[in-house]
């Protein structure tokens, strides 16, 4: 998605939205497919009950604002959404969680629906000709929710935090950081140590938000510079936020507030989202959002994305580290069918990596994935010591498709010796406590993101904070670190093709489809545009039309 077709300079002037120069790739990305209903690239493991009692939390009618500003403010969206955990921007992880930051702060760099770097709470950025130095000049008049001024020494302060807090994903993603210092009241400067091309990606991270310097109780307040404040919260139940009024952006938000509402259950949040409850829900299975088509009052959205689930056997203990195992799996697994039954052609087949074909360039399909081949993969788990198959607890999250995708698995799986039972957690304990890092054998579903190598960085490469398959390869990680640095197109392109013969032929991963992200709402609503990782979703420009 970055530089497809061009060739890359880095240029000591100063570069405005959309971008170009970054990336030509992703912008015509409308025009292809993707598949199923997102999860934030790790939420939130912990085992259990497979089945749960769910509340329906009780929802409001829709409202309009008492008194509209001058900006003709009015109506209050609720929007249905998994229950949050986590409130520090540096914690954050799941869809709901990011959603909710994305609305209390804002980024210093925003990435738009077609997933070009955009500036937010810095309104330009110049890049010195050797690509180690980034000054950008920030918004004036901007005030935090307490009503104290925004300054550069807020964004020192908060990527300081966010690379210097060890145990965290953004402490790896920002290692390459060498020094940030306020040049000047409103303009920062980042020196970097080695050249990144996707910089200005990494800068908009989920938990990228800038927080007041200083901040001592992220996890339990929220003192943001976004278009909302929060006014209650409620954590069985919603959160409910107001417009800013003192927002630096003119004219925005156009919503008078904005209520998230929780539901553990899917089918419960659309049947809400049916009866007027609730007026938008962006993340459910394909049979849910099937089911939404041509429904009266409703409006619904499709949009391709680069998100996907991946089924991980963990590599670093038995009966993952032996490589036999690893391609049993692959060979007992049949993605074409996964696809059309758990998405039901939404979306595109996947070839057990994360580099999908919305990458245009970087992507290939020259490498063979194994065809399924259930007694080859029995032989091979004989080979392995397990002549008798192969019993394992397969974890997956209750969001999305993936319960689905367990069941088929299980199904396909039994032909080949390898017996599952299937344990279905809510995403919330799923990820939480980072339980799911350490269980052998899960489903994780990964958020889209503009560029392939985050999934490198924080999911594959050696001791990667989030790498939940254990996955050690020095070749993956010598071509990883080239197209993460090199400022050389073609020599990117290639990297990352080797990358994907590597990850079919010896990964520790499936990855059977790249799936939609789905939306359904109120046509009372206008102005939503869709992101493919939903809790990046702008309410911003939404406008309330009924009444």
């Amino acid at each position: 998605m970055i530089m497809l077709g061009t060739n890359f300079r880095l240029h000591n002037k100063r570069l405005r939205a959309p971008l170009f120069l970054i990336l030509i790739a992703l912008v015509a990305l409308a025009a292809c497919t993707g598949g199923g209903a997102v999860d934030e690239v790790p939420p939130q493991v912990t085992e259990v009950p497979t089945e749960e009692v769910v509340t329906q939390p009780e929802v409001s009618e829709p409202e309009q604002a008492e008194e509209p500003s001058s900006t003709e403010r009015s109506g209050v969206l609720r929007v249905a959404m998994q229950p949050i955990v986590n409130i520090d921007p540096i914690s954050i992880s799941s869809d709901s969680e990011v959603l909710v930051a994305n609305h209390v702060y804002d980024y210093l760099v925003d990435i738009d629906p077609a997933n070009n770097p955009v500036p937010r709470l810095a309104t330009s950025w110049e890049i010195s000709d050797d690509g180690l130095t980034y000054v950008f000049q920030l918004a004036e008049g901007v005030t935090w929710h307490d009503g104290s001024p925004f300054t550069a020494e807020d964004v020192v302060w908060t990527f300081d935090r966010l690379r210097n807090t060890e145990g965290t994903p953004t402490a790896d993603l920002y290692e390459n950081i060498d020094s940030i210092e306020a040049t000047g009241d409103l303009e920062v400067t980042f020196h970097l140590k080695q050249t990144n091309p996707f910089f200005l990606y990494d800068l908009s991270d989920n938990h990228a938000l800038v927080l007041k310097a200083g901040t001592t109780d992220a996890d339990t307040n929220f003192n943001g510079t976004g278009p909302f404040k929060v006014v209650n919260y409620s954590p069985e139940d919603r959160i409910e936020m107001v417009a800013n009024e003192n927002y630096f952006v003119p004219g925005l938000p156009k919503l008078a507030g904005l209520e998230i509402i929780f539901f553990n259950d899917q089918t419960a949040a659309v049947e809400a989202l049916r009866s007027g409850q609730v007026d938008l829900v962006m993340r459910m299975s394909t049979s849910l959002f099937e089911s939404l088509q041509g429904e009266p009052g409703i409006n619904t959205i499709e949009i391709p994305t680069n998100g996907f689930d991946v089924i991980r056997l963990r590599s670093d203990r038995a009966p993952g580290n032996d490589p036999r195992v690893i391609q049993a799996f692959k060979l007992a697994t049949d993605r074409e069918a996964i696809f059309q039954l758990v998405q039901q052609g939404h979306g595109a087949v996947g070839r057990d990596t994360p580099i999908g074909p919305l990458y245009q360039a970087f992507y290939t399909d020259e490498f063979n994935v194994p065809e399924r081949d259930p007694e080859a993969a029995r032989a091979l788990l004989a080979e392995a010591g397990y002549p008798d198959g192969l019993d394992m607890v397969l974890h997956t999250p209750d969001t999305g498709g993936r319960p689905d995708l367990a069941a088929v698995l299980k199904e396909q799986w039994a032909e080949a010796g390898i017996n599952v039972e299937i344990s279905v957690e809510p995403e919330s304990v799923y990820y939480g406590e980072d339980g799911w890092l350490e269980v052998d054998l899960g489903i994780t579903g990964w958020g889209s993101r503009p560029y392939p190598q985050f999934y490198l960085d924080v999911m594959l490469v050696s001791g990667a904070k989030w790498n939940e398959s254990h996955f050690s390869d020095e070749e993956f990680d010598r071509l990883a670190a080239i197209a993460g640095t090199t400022l050389d197109e073609q020599e990117r392109i290639e990297a990352y093709h080797e990358i994907q013969r590597i990850l079919i032929e010896r990964g520790p991963i499936i990855v059977p489809y790249f799936f939609a992200q789905f939306g359904a709402i109120s046509n009372q609503f206008d102005g939503l545009e869709l992101k493919a990782f939903a809790g990046r979703t702008d309410f911003r420009t939404v406008t309330f039309s009924g009444s």
